[in-house]
């Protein structure tokens, strides 16, 4: 750890959850809680609770839970040293690193400062810079008027050697390192990019970490001189570096996230200006992948924010972009996956200029990819002859055959029959050839993992650890919950009543030794396995439900509940054991007419919290050797 537990407690205890919380969703007071819809999955009606005491969020939709460094980490990918950087810098907290890891912070420190001015130096140079001229007409020509560019922080790299690492004074090794710029064939430090325009990219917190550049397109008569730029790709991006991943990052996140969370919507679209298109249409949900595929990092990402995710991808390229493993990703990161029906030969950018309203109708009224890739198949064959809907027919099958779901399949050869006019019942049979073969195919590869609802996030989880995320809980020992509700919330009413012996959830049983043996829940959950520190946050989060008399003891119920348990099964061993010979009958005999006196005591209000504290002395303690001694009752119990 880089950063001392001290700092990092003060950290914590410095921040408002609620606050915190506030800037990604919208919550609402409701008692000791403050509740909202979850930020981190789609929901109608809110389940996501605060516990701004505590410093704790847990949601009772996807049993997502952490504090507020894991809502940092999930909310803007960071790692854990970098969210307790974050917070400490909104609570003007002086952080003391160790030197190892200070060394490393500060080198990415300086990365993250060379780009930060890169970007402002480019931006700049576009807006004000007589040699920038073309790339404001190209800008103007797309339709990018100076809001736009300002939004986007767009900028022009001069097609000079080095001006950019001469005009920052930038050392070689931060100029490679961060990929501004190389050291050429010549020995001379050289700009990575040269006469393009240029596309910064943020990282999802708003940190600017690579560039995309684009070409400008060829003058009509060019110069011999542009000769050069002809072998050129049109884009060029940003190698990887110690703080850019193109496999784990997605342009314009930084300005999409909000649009994202609020509507549970992310458009998917190929590349800088596509984005940019959306936003000037109004929907000010796209991403782009930064020059390589939509891949499972990508998808890991896009979960934690929306999980309908919308292709907008040219026809062709949707099509193409089908792969078995699309199917696997939905499944295991629990998204919806759909494509808008663009117009053939049409991008988003373009018809964002074009017809802004299209583009808007083609991203609502996005199909599952599955349909989609089935509608294409069948459109590519003639419908009207029997040969051309046999042909039709196989296409299409074979696109279904891939999905992995039996039931999905069925429904989609049922589409195919229906489109092409033929029987189902022989297509369903054709369907199952390529089906038994492509299980054939995979034999002996790994199976694919089943869908898990705890992310391995910022480092959420979407990092391992971060918020976890949960399937259905398992059915619990509801006096127990209630007891442990109470340790939380009333520690003073049940600290010398309840033992660990009481709890038969072993899970539960955990959860209370942790408590027990910390100086508060924030230390308790600290400590704990992540199990258990899942069930304190969610306890912290939940109202404790007293009784309306305000004299009556909520514990005295809840401790009778568990002892009269605990007791029952504690005698049935011993009686199991004396009939085995294991154990004195008579002894036994004597200890259990004793215990079940005790047992029938919980019922009479004014013995009930004697009788139960008994009965937790003899669950502690119990005799190895003869029967129980009865301890002699006070005047107010005798009968």
């Amino acid at each position: 750890m880089s950063i001392p537990d001290e700092e990092v407690a003060q950290v914590r205890a410095a921040t408002d959850l609620v606050a915190l919380v506030s800037e990604h969703a919208a919550l609402r007071q409701q008692g000791r809680r403050w509740v909202g819809l979850c930020p981190f999955h789609s929901e109608k009606t809110p389940s996501f609770s605060v516990n701004a005491q505590e410093g704790f969020y847990y949601c009772f939709g996807c049993q997502t839970s952490g504090d507020a460094i894991t809502f940092v980490r999930a909310t803007e990918h960071m790692d854990f040293a970098d969210a307790v950087r974050f917070l400490a810098e909104r609570a003007g907290i002086v952080l003391h690193e160790t030197e190892e890891g200070t060394a490393d912070h500060r080198r990415r420190g300086e990365l993250l400062d060379a780009m930060a001015r890169a970007v402002e130096w480019y931006h700049e140079r576009l807006l004000s810079a007589p040699d920038a001229g073309r790339a404001r007409d190209y800008l103007r020509s797309r339709g990018y008027d100076g809001v736009v560019v300002r939004r986007f922080q767009l900028g022009w790299a001069p097609d000079d050697w080095d001006a950019l690492t001469r005009g920052l004074g930038l050392t070689a090794q931060v100029a490679i390192d961060s990929g501004l710029g190389f050291v050429n064939r010549a020995g001379r430090l050289q700009d990575s990019f040269r006469a393009r325009v240029l596309f910064p990219i943020f990282d999802p917190s708003g940190r600017a970490v690579a560039l995309g550049g684009r070409i400008l397109p060829e003058r009509a008569g060019a110069a011999a001189s542009d000769a050069r730029r002809r072998a050129e790709p049109k884009y060029k991006n940003s190698p990887e570096t110690p703080v850019y991943s193109k496999r784990r990052t997605l342009y314009a996140l930084n300005w999409a996230k909000h649009d994202i969370v609020a509507t549970g919507e992310v458009v998917v679209c190929e590349g800088y200006t596509d984005v940019i298109g959306c936003f000037t249409a109004g929907i000010e949900r796209a991403v782009a992948t930064c020059g390589t595929a939509l891949g499972e990092e990508h998808f890991r990402l896009l979960h934690n924010f929306g999980r309908r995710i919308v292709l907008a991808y040219d026809a062709d390229q949707a099509g193409q972009s089908a792969t078995a493993r699309v199917y696997e990703w939905e499944r295991r990161h629990d998204v919806d996956l759909r494509v808008a029906a663009l117009p053939r030969g049409a991008d988003p950018g373009d018809l964002a200029r074009s017809d802004p309203e299209e583009l808007r109708q083609a991203i609502a009224s996005a199909v599952p990819f599955l349909q989609f890739r089935v509608s294409r198949a069948l459109s590519q064959h003639d419908l009207s002859t029997p040969e051309g809907r046999a042909k039709a027919a196989k296409a299409a099958l074979a696109t279904v055959a891939e999905h992995p779901d039996p039931l999905v399949r069925d429904q989609y050869v049922m589409a195919v029959a229906d489109a092409t006019r033929l029987d189902p019942e022989l297509l369903r049979a054709e369907a199952a050839a390529p089906a038994s073969s492509a299980t054939a195919r995979t034999s002996g590869r790994e199976a694919p993992a089943p869908r898990r609802r705890d992310a391995t996030v910022p480092g959420r989880q979407g990092v391992a650890g971060v918020g976890r995320r949960r399937g259905s809980p398992a059915p619990v020992n509801r006096p127990g919950l209630e007891a442990l509700r109470l340790a939380v919330h009333r520690p003073d009413l049940v600290a010398d009543r309840l033992e660990d012996v009481l709890f038969a959830d072993e899970l539960q049983r955990r959860a209370f030794l942790a408590l027990a043996g910390a100086d508060s829940v924030r230390a308790a959950v600290d400590a704990a396995d992540d199990d258990v520190a899942d069930l304190l946050r969610r306890l912290c989060v939940e109202e404790l439900a007293l009784p309306d008399d305000p004299r009556a003891d909520p514990s005295d119920s809840v401790v009778a509940q568990l002892a009269r348990e605990a007791a029952r099964k504690v005698l049935a061993s011993r009686q199991a054991a004396a009939r085995t010979g294991q154990a004195d009958l008579a002894d036994v005999a004597a200890e259990t007419a004793r215990v079940r006196r005790w047992i029938e005591e919980l019922d009479e209000p004014a013995r009930c919290r004697e009788a139960a504290d008994r009965l937790v002395a003899w669950l502690v303690g119990p005799p190895q050797e003869g029967p129980v001694r009865e301890a002699p009752r006070t005047s107010t119990t005798e009968p």
